[in-house]
């Protein structure tokens, strides 16, 4: 008999900690997982408040710009659409709601123990669950396990500045409650991109916001001055090395002042200025788990703490912020606890050739080195590039072009980077990124059978490199 209450107990119920759960109850042991699941629901911020929905709401705008193209293949309708807002965010929480059902049954029917509270960890094995009886009285729990896995993911994070109460996160975005007319978006990073294309696409009035040069910092240069060119072509007023002052409400709507001088006034202004590891209340310092410089939790390769018993993974550890990642490293955990599957070996994370889309309008897909980073490691790169209108294009009447590049490591030809500009972007570098992490070289692309007429094709048919 245990001289513990579980083999392995999780904290947090998005996608890294369902999944751990799920598969090492599977593999016998003995597993609780702790979420507080009426603020969200199971699923973590990609089902609740981030993947998910956003790519939802992302559909819902393209519909706006559907119906217009539509007409130049012959469509013809007199009055034009309206969106109900209503509508849409109900439709959408019906969906969430389902897929928390979901994620519930999933667990439950590997063998999960399910606890509704937040968990705080006490000691190397003991964890106290804060709970509320059913006459709404706090109480608390005491449990102990042999390991404990931190899966508690990331938060929003908003900088002090005069008028901070005034802003909304990505967290609130979803519900607004009326639809924002005006729309101040501050922030270039992914999220900032998305949802300042997406309610432009909704029909709001969007300003965005980024004290740096230029959006999407980390991303190929190229790739970054193309889509903010689109971004802007689209109707976004994007505004570059511009910060905000402070922020106050007014008759008139909150007022925005800029460092500049300048003023905006919005119905709604969303801060999407990056996420921080969300171990407010968990007890590490504790227990003396070891923390960086943003609050992540530091971990080996396994996904260990330097306190033996507790693990951590995904958003937490403030590495590779994407839900596959931290359901590969939710595996790996798995596989070092409690073996691998039958017939397979353990797993390890390689966060090389990680595919990433970002769904602003146009999307963005991409899968290794961008081409400055390539330089730097490789040396010698060769680069290919094709910009052109879509086929779609030539008749729906919209001026939207398609971006794509390849970096070519000159040496051994290997192709060490993939990005794209266009509709259905992520769609198509998803199945590249296998070739590419198989070691796919260009003289393979270049011998490879293109599918005509798509834009995919591009890739596999662009033959003269760009002169440096």
């Amino acid at each position: 008999m245990s001289a513990f209450d579980f083999d392995l107990f999780v904290i947090g119920g998005g996608s890294g900690g369902v999944r751990a759960a799920r598969m090492a109850a599977q593999r016998g042991a003995r597993v609780a997982l702790a979420e507080t699941l009426g603020q969200d629901g199971l699923g973590g911020t990609c089902v609740n408040v981030g993947c998910i929905p956003k790519k939802l709401y992302s559909y819902a705008a393209h519909y706006h710009d559907g119906f217009e193209e539509a007409r130049g293949y012959g469509w013809e309708h007199d009055s034009a659409p309206r969106l109900n807002w209503t509508t849409l965010k109900a439709n959408r929480a019906k969906e969430i709601s389902r897929l928390n059902g979901v994620y519930g049954n999933l667990l439950r029917g590997s063998g999960v123990t399910v606890f509704d509270g937040f968990a705080r960890i006490d000691g190397e094995h003991a964890i106290t669950l804060a709970t509320l009886h059913a006459d709404g009285s706090p109480g608390h729990q005491n449990f102990t396990a042999k390991n404990i896995l931190i899966a508690t993911g990331g938060t929003p994070h908003v900088p002090h500045f005069v008028g901070q109460d005034n802003v909304i996160t990505s967290n609130d975005i979803f519900d607004l409650e009326p639809f924002p007319q005006r729309l101040l978006v501050v922030g270039g990073g992914y999220i900032a991109c998305e949802f300042a294309s997406i309610f432009n696409g909704l029909g709001a009035q969007v300003t965005q916001l980024y004290r740096g040069e230029q959006v999407l910092r980390g991303f190929d240069d190229e790739i970054r001055h193309f889509v903010a060119a689109e971004i802007i072509k689209s109707g976004v007023d994007l505004r570059l090395n511009a910060g905000v002052v402070d922020i106050r409400k007014t008759p008139e709507g909150l007022r925005v002042e800029l460092e500049d001088g300048n003023l905006v006034v919005a119905d709604a202004v969303l801060y999407a200025t990056g996420r921080v590891p969300n171990v407010h209340g968990l007890g590490l310092d504790t227990v003396g788990v070891t923390q960086g410089g943003q609050n992540e939790v530091i971990v080996n390769a396994h996904y260990q703490t330097n306190v033996p018993s507790i693990y951590a993974v995904g958003d937490v550890t403030n590495r590779v912020q994407l839900t596959p990642v931290a359901l590969g490293e939710a595996m790996v955990v798995v596989d070092h606890l409690f073996g691998p599957a039958a017939g397979k070996p353990p797993r390890s994370m390689d966060y090389d050739f990680i595919p990433t889309a970002v769904f602003t309008h146009p999307n963005i897909g991409t899968v290794g080195f961008s081409e400055a980073a390539a330089r730097e490691k490789f040396g010698q790169v060769t680069i290919f590039r094709s910009e052109f209108k879509a086929l779609k294009h030539t008749l729906s009447g919209s001026t939207e072009r398609t971006l794509m590049k390849l970096v070519v490591d000159t040496a051994t030809d290997r192709v060490v980077g993939l990005h794209m500009v266009g509709a259905e972007a992520g769609e198509i570098v998803q199945g590249f990124a296998v070739a590419m992490k198989a070691g796919a070289t260009k003289a393979m692309f270049d011998s490879t059978i293109g599918i005509h007429p798509t834009a995919a094709e591009e890739f596999v048919t662009m033959r003269e490199p760009v002169k440096a």
